[in-house]
């Protein structure tokens, strides 16, 4: 509501002043970034500002020790150098402005100009470079490394109050619902089988019927008709572990040519597709290519090779599905089986157009080189699936995508908010012309100011804030740090000295505050996520599973085997050695991603860290909250969904 009331007055001042022909400056557009977290699906970054907002007491003070740090090396350097008449590189003045200093050496600490700001003094006299030593060592490498730690700490401290908000705030929930659905059971209270079906369906319904009657089974572990309050307070729990389905089928060559299927020779075949060493030997196959690919391809027998690779690899996959049934090898959550056959493919056709064509016509296209090359050093992926931690990395990574985009989320808008003063501030002061261009000035961006500055002499007139993209693209380079304090000082000279603090305070908020906090949270979700034991739920789901004799244990099925098909008709399982006669068409196991929301995931990293009595009511305590006074007449699923 406060952004709209900025925005409108800010529109109303600006329409006034242009009717009166008076330049003005829309201050109110950098509020407008603020509309992009109000949306109800930006509660994660609402969250991360607000924990960020927390955060800033503590940072503060260090910060301002840390300027305090900066104020007394800089007062240090102007009276050691400031009276010796050195010069830098450039035959400019060296250390001689109090403020330039301080700025030059604000930049030490980030390591951008190192070590091209101590080389007059060190140049001077060796024994200087312990000043800058000292400083390295007090200012970088202490004082940053404070930063993480306090920046850290406090976030994690103020994230963690959040979620055991939303931990207590979800049992408050989920009480208010059970009181709108029970009815009395004898002594106690209690949701019918059917009401809480008809629950689930509504706030879930996406879930398949048979899982649901698993979650069912664990509410009711008894099957007594109804759940009792425990286990529907752990519903929401319950839902948030993914479970996959697996469905067991047997290989249509089975039933068609079961004869075939059955013999010697493809039981041999099978057996070897699922030893271990037939995915060491194509590990083997795809470290070969890798060298093959880093080969000039001029040579024939290289170009040769190329085909030998490919048909090898379409042996591999057309094994595979001879070995495991087709459905479960192309599933929806097979990534690697989708994009191997892809990527093998496409540059199978890739090679065989590029081949004809040069063998037909003088044709020959760089495009189509491109793509053969790209896709041939794509196929080198493969071996991320084919080694055992390479995947598990790659699966954790993939688990905690979601919390990495409410950092990019966070990111974006900081980045909104300093593209927009950085319009208004630098648009227009440089320019981009070609290389052949005759405008005048165009050597220096347009600007005689960056005259022989380091600025034009790096060609950097593209990395301007005439437009969003290009303001993007500077804050994106300002944030890798490297050279930021050349583009500080080329602004600098096209407008006002002043101006080389937007550049400082972006660098505050982005790189010591934000990035600091997206590298320590995605370390801890990555720890967390890498190496999570189960949780009491995850125990009670999989307990549940094995009691039905619907389970699976990791390694008993190959990942082809997933899939999402619910039918519950009885098939049987080739195992490696022949048939496993097995009683059910389902059984069930939890996903590698375990979390379906960044929520569940966040509430998981926490759980071991906080106390049960420091989450406000108990556990127990709100089993036992008194039901309400007046209970409403209205007892639909819909209203406790």
């Amino acid at each position: 509501m406060v952004a709209i009331l900025l925005s409108l007055t800010d529109l109303a001042i600006y329409g006034v002043l242009r009717i009166y022909n008076v330049s003005s400056i829309r201050w109110s557009r950098i509020v407008r970034p603020i509309f992009l977290i109000n949306f109800a699906e930006s509660r994660q970054i609402r969250r991360a500002f607000r924990s960020i907002r927390n955060t800033l007491p503590e940072i503060t003070y260090v910060f301002l020790l840390f300027m305090f740090s900066l104020l007394m090396f800089s007062l240090m350097a102007l009276k050691l150098f400031g009276e010796r008449n050195l010069q830098t590189a450039e035959g400019l003045p060296y250390f001689r402005n109090y403020l330039e200093i301080v700025f030059d050496l604000y930049v030490l600490v980030t390591t951008a100009n190192s070590p091209d700001v101590m080389m007059p003094a060190f140049d001077f006299s060796s024994w200087y470079a312990l000043f800058f030593i000292a400083f390295v060592i007090v200012n970088t490498y202490i004082f940053m490394s404070l930063f993480l730690a306090v920046v850290y700490n406090n976030y994690k401290k103020h994230l963690k109050n959040e979620i055991r908000k939303l931990a207590y705030m979800k049992h408050r929930k989920m009480i208010e619902a059970f009181n709108l659905l029970k009815e009395e059971e004898g002594a106690q209270f209690v949701v019918r089988e059917a009401r809480w079906k008809q629950l689930v369906k509504l706030v879930a319904p996406d879930i398949s019927n048979s899982h649901r009657e698993l979650l069912l089974r664990i509410s009711d572990d008894e099957q007594k008709g109804f759940i009792d309050k425990k286990s529907f307070v752990q519903l929401a729990d319950l839902l948030n572990i993914q479970v996959i389905t697996l469905k067991i089928r047997s290989h249509p060559l089975r039933q068609w040519m079961p004869r075939v299927y059955k013999s010697a020779v493809s039981q041999f075949l099978r057996r070897m597709v699922r030893h271990r060493g037939f995915v060491w030997t194509y590990d083997v196959i795809i470290l070969i290519n890798a060298i093959f690919i880093a080969l000039d391809e001029a040579t024939p027998y290289i170009s040769y090779a190329e085909w030998v690779f490919l048909a090898l690899y379409i042996i591999e996959i057309l094994l595979k599905v001879y070995t495991y049934e087709s459905r479960a090898f192309f599933g929806k959550n097979q990534f690697w089986n989708w994009f191997d056959t892809l990527i093998i493919f496409a540059a199978l056709t890739a090679t065989i157009l590029n081949t004809t064509l040069k063998s037909t016509t003088k044709y020959n296209s760089q495009q189509i080189l491109d793509i053969v090359f790209i896709l041939r050093v794509l196929r080198l992926i493969r071996i991320v699936d084919s080694i055992q931690r390479f995947r598990v990395i790659m699966n954790t990574l993939i688990n905690i995508v979601p919390t990495m985009l409410t950092f990019g989320g966070l990111t974006l808008v900081v980045y909104c908010v300093f593209a927009i003063i950085g319009m208004e501030l630098f648009h227009g002061k440089i320019q981009f012309f070609p290389a052949n261009s005759n405008a005048p000035y165009a050597l220096e961006c347009g600007n005689p100011a960056l005259k022989d500055s380091l600025f034009a002499r790096g060609k950097y007139c593209k990395n301007n804030f005439n437009n969003f993209v290009s303001s993007f693209i500077v804050l994106m380079e300002l944030t890798v740090v490297n050279q930021w304090h050349v583009f500080a000082n080329g602004f600098a000279n096209v407008t006002v000295q002043p101006a080389k603090l937007y550049f400082i305070a972006f660098h505050i908020v982005m790189v010591i505050i934000i990035v600091n906090i997206f590298v320590s949270f995605i370390l801890e979700a990555f720890f967390v996520e890498y190496s999570l034991e189960k949780s009491e739920v995850e125990t009670a789901i999989e307990q549940k599973i094995q009691e039905l004799g619907m389970g699976v244990q990791e390694d008993e099925f190959q990942d082809e085997q997933l899939l999402d098909n619910m039918e519950s008709a009885e098939h049987d399982l080739e195992g490696e050695g022949g048939t496993k006669p097995q009683s059910k068409g389902l059984v069930f196991k939890i996903a590698s991603k375990r979390y379906r929301t960044v929520d569940a995931l966040l509430q998981r990293m926490f759980e071991a860290e906080i106390p049960l009595e420091d989450e406000g009511p108990s556990f127990e305590e709100i089993l036992n909250l008194s039901p309400a006074p007046a209970v409403p007449r209205d007892l639909t699923s819909e209203r406790a969904a």
